[in-house]
């Protein structure tokens, strides 16, 4: 069952189309800042987008932090919201039980899908948003010479005078706390920072799975958990609920960020790790208890 829907996943044109298109923001955003040389101020603006005009190493951490807060998450709702209720909607779902599969393997095969997409997104955006800013933007130019942060700017010599190529993987990308960061921890970071980013679109799509085991509609599902999400992150912002916002699935979105510090501060990521965990296992299993008892008809 499994293998059915995983299938099904990666032979809808949609899929990809939603992929492709969450995956053009930060392609023409780093074409605008590669023409124009403009970029916001620190503090101004997406994430990391003051820093790419000389660390385009880094544009996949800006590129994550542009689809973060509305294309990643709606992908997620209406791929998740769509699990059950299009299959309820199009007349599907009797059919698929009648079958011999049970409920919950169906729940946990959809749960797998919707997964197995929210993975390709996040690691399509960081690999084609790596390849923009290297090729569009440009490396970080401390690594373009050979010097990393901090030394004298003095290139030392290899054999005949020549730069020696072990410079070119030095600490060449500046950390948010103003420390070197080499390619490695880089790339460690990134992951980090995916990873982190998946979990929390987990949540999302335990939302919506859960809403799409209550209706038969999977536009009404996606804007369920959409509007969950709207809910939160307006509370966030909210003086008068800070006695909520610790628990809110929004309140740890952008701790990611931490990752990359040096060193990497920990606490808030460990706190979004650990309430979009419970929000994972509350919403599969109010989905599971509502789904293994709902009298399917369509």
């Amino acid at each position: 069952m499994i293998a059915v829907e995983l299938f099904k996943l990666v032979r809808r044109l949609r899929t990809w189309l939603t992929i492709g298109l969450i995956c053009a923001l930060p392609l023409v955003v780093a074409i605008f800042i590669a023409v124009t040389h403009l970029a916001p101020p620190p503090g101004q603006g997406s994430a990391f987008l003051s820093a790419v005009l000389n660390e385009g190493q880094l544009y996949p951490a800006a590129a994550l932090a542009l689809v973060l807060p509305v294309f990643l998450p709606v992908a997620v709702a209406v791929v998740a919201g769509e699990s059950i209720a299009g299959e309820a909607s199009a007349g599907t779902l009797r059919y698929l039980l009648a079958r011999p599969v049970g409920r919950t393997r169906l729940l946990v095969a959809k749960l797998v899908a919707v997964t197995t997409f929210t993975l390709i997104a996040v690691i399509a955006v960081a690999v084609t948003s790596y390849a923009a800013g290297v090729l569009i933007l440009g490396p970080s130019r401390a690594a373009a010479v050979g010097v990393a942060p901090g030394t004298s700017g003095a290139i030392a010599p290899g054999a005949g005078g020549a730069p020696t190529a072990g410079l070119q993987s030095g600490a060449a990308i500046t950390s948010l706390s103003g420390a070197p960061l080499t390619f490695l921890e880089l790339i460690e970071r990134v992951l980090g920072a995916m990873a982190f980013i998946t979990v929390s679109m987990l949540g999302v799509a335990a939302i919506a799975l859960f809403l799409s085991t209550l209706t038969d509609s999977a536009l009404g599902a996606a804007l369920g958990a959409l509007a969950a999400l709207v809910a939160s992150e307006v509370l966030v912002t909210l003086g008068a609920a800070s006695a909520v916002q610790p628990y809110l699935p929004t309140r740890y979105w952008l701790a990611w960020i931490d990752f990359f510090r040096q060193p990497i501060f920990w606490p808030d990521i460990q706190r979004g790790f650990a309430i979009q965990a419970v929000y994972v296992l509350v919403f599969l299993a109010a989905g599971w208890a509502n789904f293994a008892t709902k009298d399917v008809t369509t």
